[in-house]
């Protein structure tokens, strides 16, 4: 198997660049995605059971991996809801697969976005981890339009070595993240 463009462009373009601007003493202090984190919240599911296996199914499609299921964990009575009932769709994406998704998703379903003007710079929970927001689930090309039947959005978390928002930034960007720029927000 291939190694993904972007594993490679990690080595070869990203951490001579965050070295430079950052000025990392050895190359494994320069920070790198850990994982990826896909979430579908779905309370829908608390009356349609059959939309927690379709959103599984979505979710699988999308990355090429086993989504599961999430369960509540307390009864609420006024959402209907009681205690370990699945409400969403989760999967957690590394190594190879992590760099296809990242890549499927920055050159092929972002761009797709309605009225695509670039990705917030203001999903950074001051640790160093990236989450955007996407509020359907067409815009990836392995979900077919005709298939669905309840446009769905999800939240996708990028896991990073990194210190500080501002080391996280630069190490998406470098990557090739469509940010906003800042003046603009």
């Amino acid at each position: 198997m291939a190694t993904p463009r972007l594993k490679e462009k990690y080595s070869k373009e990203v951490v001579p660049a965050l070295q430079k601007k950052f000025n990392y003493k050895s190359v494994m202090q320069v920070p790198k995605i850990e994982k990826i984190c896909i979430n579908k919240g779905m309370g829908v599911a608390v009356t349609d059971k059959k939309l927690i296996d379709v959103a599984i199914e979505e979710i699988t499609n999308i990355t090429g991996q086993k989504a599961v299921s999430t369960k509540s964990k307390k009864a609420i009575s006024n959402f209907k809801l009681r205690e370990n009932m699945p409400i969403g769709v989760r999967v957690t994406l590394r190594g190879n697969k992590m760099y296809e998704f990242l890549d499927r998703l920055m050159n092929i379903a972002l761009p797709r976005v309605r009225d695509f003007r670039g990705v917030s710079n203001k999903g950074f929970d001051g640790r160093g981890n990236y989450t955007l927001g996407v509020k359907e689930q067409i815009i990836f090309p392995e979900i077919s339009i005709e298939k669905v039947n309840k446009i769905s959005g999800m939240d996708i978390t990028f896991v990073t070595t990194a210190q500080t928002d501002e080391e996280s930034y630069e190490l998406l960007k470098e990557f090739g993240m469509p940010f906003v720029n800042k003046n603009q927000n």
